[in-house]
């Protein structure tokens, strides 16, 4: 695309036209695809040698919450309501235990922790690498602009390039530990670089 956004908008608001074509054909929300696209291409202008795709992101999402939409509606504006949270991290059945980090400010809970958002970050995790993708001037887990961007930079850390197999899994496994999330993440990336392509 040639203009950019209007004044005001989303800067990723410039992917319009190719989020809602390719958001189509994927049965993905367009906004959502808008931010997986956007956060591709800020991680190329600054993060180059990472190589991040916006499948991965997508398909992070899809497992994660079903594109902000688990037990959610995803709204033009990047957020989910209501706003997505994952299990208390007690250590009881398949969760981890974390205790609390954030005292409950970003997910209710002030004994353990809850991942939040569409992209499932951890309150801890998020303080590391929060950002505003939007340029709204908030730096907000709930918003999946902001998260997006914030999930490719938490990938892309360490230096990895993820065009390397090693560095991908890695990055992924990072993300959640379990050997079967890993394959369902590859398994929808795939997916959605084949069926973007026909």
């Amino acid at each position: 695309m040639t203009t950019g956004p209007p004044a005001g908008s989303r800067p990723a608001d410039v992917l319009a036209a190719w989020a809602s074509q390719t958001g189509n054909k994927l049965e993905v929300p367009w906004v959502a695809m808008q931010a997986y696209g956007y956060a591709e291409l800020v991680l190329n202008q600054t993060r180059p040698q990472c190589h991040l795709k916006w499948t991965t992101l997508a398909a992070i999402a899809k497992i994660e919450s079903n594109h902000g939409r688990h037990n959610a509606v995803l709204g033009d504006d990047g957020e989910s309501s209501p706003r997505i949270l994952g299990p208390v991290l007690d250590g009881t059945g398949d969760t981890q235990r974390i205790n609390d980090t954030d005292d409950g400010v970003m997910d209710g809970d002030i004994t353990y922790d809850r991942a939040v958002g569409a992209m499932q970050f951890i309150p801890s995790t998020w303080k590391q690498h929060e950002v505003d993708a939007d340029n709204d001037g908030l730096k907000d887990v709930n918003d999946i602009d902001d998260a997006a961007l914030a999930a490719g930079n938490y990938l892309c850390q360490g230096g990895r390039n993820l065009d390397l197999a090693t560095d991908w899994w890695n990055a992924i496994l990072s993300y959640n530990d379990v050997r079967r999330y890993a394959q369902a993440v590859f398994d929808a990336a795939n997916d959605y670089g084949n069926r973007s392509r026909t």
